[in-house]
């Protein structure tokens, strides 16, 4: 093999596998910096959400740390194409469902739902730099006629 076909040999194994899959941006550990709820800013507690892909799901994990170890409170695996999943508390028991979307390559929509608790619907966007996630939701309370709109800002760790 001569040096004039190993560039030639790098292309034929690229095209033979395929194009490579994009990672999604939104894959990563984020930690919450701020919130507001109602227009009004609020004091955020410790709180990581990770995203990691599983096949051609997408696992959100909601954590917050006991005695220094993160304990994973909410927990949830999506296709990002609405399909019905999942959600389960720290014991593994389902609290309710969510539905993810994706709407465009920075942003996707999610419907968060439960029994006896308001739903929230909104978007999740990645940053252009991705270093910040927004989720900018609205819930509606039971016997409440206004919904409420809540801001988080997590950073990426």
């Amino acid at each position: 093999m001569t040096w004039t076909t190993i560039p030639a040999l790098w292309v034929a194994i690229a095209v033979l596998a395929g194009p490579a899959r994009a990672a999604e941006p939104i894959l990563g550990r984020w930690l919450l910096v701020s919130q507001e709820v109602g227009g009004q800013k609020t004091e955020v507690d410790d709180l990581t959400l990770r995203i990691v892909m599983r096949g051609q799901t997408l696992e959100f994990g909601y954590s917050v740390p006991v005695n220094k170890i993160q304990f994973v409170s909410l927990k949830f695996t999506a296709r990002p194409d609405g399909t019905d999943a999942d959600v389960t508390n720290a014991n593994g028991q389902k609290i309710g469902t969510a539905k993810v979307t994706k709407a465009s390559p920075l942003q996707y929509k999610l419907v968060i739902q439960g029994q006896n608790k308001p739903t929230a619907t909104g978007t999740m966007t990645v940053s252009a730099d991705h270093k910040t996630l927004t989720w900018d939701s609205e819930s509606k309370q039971p016997g409440r006629a206004a919904p409420t709109r809540t801001v988080q800002i997590y950073s990426r760790q």
